[in-house]
């Protein structure tokens, strides 16, 4: 399992960087499959964001879904903290899914006197270094790969990053969304084949956009 540690206006010092890699061996804990561990730290210069300043995110990639978790405090080395523990719980709650997927083939497959089906690895989005500036907003052609561009003449940076997908249910795209730790997830809606967002409302209901897609 690989380990990273990246900084954005931030210097990673070998202090930080032991502490992140001897916490971040428990992953393999929850996800033998695991491939590497991607940690990136932020640093906010603006002095109204003093409590907020340092922003971790980490990522996880295997051969299972990817899991994400992010937090932001004072001090960085709490911020990662907070986020690993976000983390952890997330990695608990897709390897007792993978348990409780496995256990109904084997269920349906005993009902039907047939053998359990082995589960289909989930895809893995791959996740690489940041590419340059580019002068002009052009889209992303590598996936994984973050492009960020000037809009114009405004002080606005457009972040872009194209990441590949497979058909899922609404079901499985609330799964990743709360895997990745975002509000809202993309998707390819399985049946009707309609790009999705799904995202949270309030409490414990989500809404569901869809987009007709007509060629002109």
């Amino acid at each position: 399992m690989d380990i990273t540690v990246v900084g954005r206006n931030a210097e990673i010092s070998s202090r930080l960087r032991d502490y992140v890699e001897d916490k971040a061996v428990k992953v393999e804990q929850f996800d033998p499959r695991v491939q590497r561990v991607e940690v990136e730290v932020t640093h906010e210069r603006n002095p109204r964001q003093a409590d907020t300043a340092e922003r971790v995110e980490i990522t996880v990639v295997s051969k299972g879904p990817v899991i994400r978790a992010e937090a932001s405090s004072s001090d960085r080395f709490a911020a990662f903290d907070i986020a690993m523990g976000k983390l952890t719980e997330r990695l608990r709650r897709a390897r007792d899914r993978k348990k409780d997927h496995h256990r109904r083939h084997a269920v349906a497959a005993l009902n039907e006197g047939l053998q359990a089906a082995p589960v289909p690895d989930e895809p893995v989005v791959p996740e690489t270094g940041d590419a340059p500036i580019e002068d002009s907003p052009s889209a992303p052609t590598e996936p994984g790969v973050a492009v960020e561009a000037q809009l114009g003449d405004s002080p606005v940076i457009v972040r872009q990053k194209l990441h590949e997908a497979r058909p899922m249910t609404v079901d499985e795209a609330l799964y990743q969304m709360e895997l990745v730790g975002h509000p809202f997830y993309l998707f390819i809606e399985k049946s009707s084949k309609q790009p999705c967002a799904v995202y949270h409302r309030h409490g414990w209901t989500y809404g569901v956009i869809r987009l007709d897609a007509q060629v002109l």
